[in-house]
C-alpha cells in the first residue's frame, strides 16, 4: 500500500464527507461493497492488459509479468496430492505487489461510479461509495440501483463478484428528511439500510456518534483482559506490560483520531478499560489510584491519546506528507494585514457549517492553535506536563 495512507485516514476521509454533508442539511447514503474472494479472482490478463494501458511497459512489466505467469497449484488431502493444473487468476493477498496489483485493476471502477454522480473511496478491496442529496430528492433509491447495477456489469467484465447479501447500506437523513429509511434493489435483490456498518474494523452508525464502535471496542478489551487476569501470575510486570500493550492498547488507539470532538461522555468507557489495564499491568486491585500508574508507564489517557493521533495526522498534512485528500481538508490561515500571529502557522479549518458537532477538520484546526503548532509536537514519552487525574 502507499506510504502515510492507511485505514484510519480512509475512513476520516469518509466521515469527512459525510459530517460535511449533514453540515449543510443534506442526507448521505453509505454503501460498503462486499466482493467475494476479490483477490483470488483477477484475471491476469486484464490485469496485464491494464497496465499496458496505464503505461508500464519495458522491464517492469516483464518483472510484473513473470510474477503472474507459470503459476501452478495442487490439492492435498491426507496422503493425496492432485496434479498440478495452471493458475490462471489471483494475486497473493498477504504479498507487497497484491493490493497495489488490486487497486490497479480495478482504477476503471471509479469513473463508473463517477459517471452516477457518486464519490467513492477505496482501500485494496474495500470500495465505500457515498452519495449525497438534498432530503427533498424522492429517486435516490432509482439512482443509486442504476449505480450498482452498471457496478455489477463492471465486475462481471473483470471476472469479479459482488456479494450483494453482505453489502452494507447506512442511510444518514439530513435536517427535515421526510424518510428515515432507504432501500436499493439491485438484481433482483434488497439491499436495505441499517442503524450501523462496519467498514475498515470500525463500526459505523447513522449518527456518526460511534456509539456501536466503543461498545465494540469496550467489549473486546475486556475479554482480552479477562483472559490476560487469568495468566496474570506466571508473567512478570515487563511481560504483562508487552502484551496488555499488543492486545489491548492497540485496539483503543486503532483509528481513534475519529473520536475528536466527541463529549468525553462517550469515551469514558475507553477510559475505564486503559484504568483496568494499567492496574492489571502492576496487579493491583480494582479501585488501586490509576493516575500515577499512567505516569508511571508512560501512557497518556484516552482523550490525549486522540488529541496526539490528530496532532500527528495534522503535522502530516501541513508538511505535505498526509494523503492529499487529508491536506485538502486544511489550510494555512492568511492574515489580511500584518500580525505578530502570522508568523505562528496558524490553520484555517475546512468549514462547512456549524449545525453539527464539530469536524475531524476543526478539531484539528482548534488543537493545533491551542498546542502552539509544530513546536509542540512532541512523542507521549516526551510530554513534560503529567497527565490529569483519571481515576474511576
Amino acid at each position: 500500500m502507499e506510504a502515510s495512507h492507511s485505514t484510519e485516514t480512509a475512513l476520516l476521509c469518509v466521515t469527512e464527507a459525510l459530517r460535511t454533508a449533514k453540515a449543510n442539511s443534506r442526507s448521505s447514503a453509505l454503501i460498503l461493497l462486499d466482493l467475494s474472494a476479490a483477490f483470488d479472482t483477477v484475471n491476469h490478463q486484464i490485469l496485464l492488459s491494464t497496465l499496458s494501458e496505464l503505461g508500464i511497459f519495458g522491464a517492469a512489466y516483464s518483472c510484473i509479468a513473470s510474477y503472474l505467469t507459470g503459476r501452478s497449484y495442487q490439492v492435498a488431502w491426507r496422503e493425496s496430492v492432485s496434479a498440478p493444473r495452471a493458475l490462471t487468476t489471483g494475486v497473493s493477498q498477504g504479498s507487497v505487489l497484491g493490493p497495489l496489483l488490486f487497486s490497479l485493476y480495478t482504477k476503471s471502477l471509479g469513473s463508473v461510479i463517477s459517471s452516477h454522480g457518486l464519490s467513492y473511496h477505496c482501500y485494496a478491496d474495500d470500495t465505500q461509495l457515498i452519495f449525497s442529496f438534498p432530503p427533498s430528492d424522492n429517486q435516490v433509491a432509482n439512482h443509486i440501483s442504476a449505480c450498482l447495477a452498471d457496478i455489477l456489469v463492471w465486475m462481471a467484465d473483470h471476472h469479479l463478484k459482488l456479494n450483494l447479501g453482505k453489502t452494507e447500506l447506512l442511510f444518514l437523513p439530513g435536517k427535515d428528511c421526510p424518510f428515515h429509511d432507504l432501500a436499493i434493489t439491485v438484481d433482483n435483490s434488497i439491499v436495505s439500510s441499517s442503524q450501523s456498518a462496519k467498514s475498515l474494523g470500525v463500526t459505523l452508525d447513522n449518527t456518526l456518534s460511534f456509539s456501536a464502535n466503543i461498545k465494540a471496542v469496550t467489549r473486546s478489551c475486556r475479554f482480552m483482559l479477562y483472559n490476560i487476569r487469568r495468566v496474570r501470575p506466571c508473567l512478570t510486570q515487563e511481560a504483562a506490560q508487552v502484551l496488555i500493550q499488543a492486545l489491548v492498547i492497540s485496539r483503543l488507539d486503532y483509528c481513534n483520531s475519529l473520536l475528536a470532538g466527541l463529549p468525553a461522555c462517550a469515551i469514558k468507557p475507553l477510559q475505564l478499560i486503559q484504568n483496568a489495564a494499567a492496574r492489571l499491568v502492576f496487579n493491583l486491585p480494582k479501585f488501586s489510584h490509576v493516575t500515577p500508574l499512567l505516569r508511571t508507564l508512560h501512557w497518556l489517557p484516552v482523550e490525549a491519546r486522540v488529541c496526539y493521533k490528530t496532532m500527528v495526522l495534522a503535522y502530516g498534512a501541513v508538511r505535505g506528507t498526509a494523503p492529499p485528500y487529508l491536506q485538502a481538508l486544511i489550510r494555512p490561515y492568511t492574515q489580511t494585514r500584518v500580525l505578530r500571529s502570522s508568523t505562528s502557522g496558524l490553520l484555517a479549518p475546512y468549514l462547512c457549517g456549524s449545525t453539527v458537532p464539530a469536524q475531524p477538520s476543526q478539531n484539528c484546526s482548534l488543537l493545533w492553535h491551542t498546542n502552539g503548532g509544530t513546536s509542540s509536537l512532541t512523542t507521549p514519552g516526551q510530554r513534560s506536563q503529567s497527565p490529569p487525574s483519571v481515576d474511576t
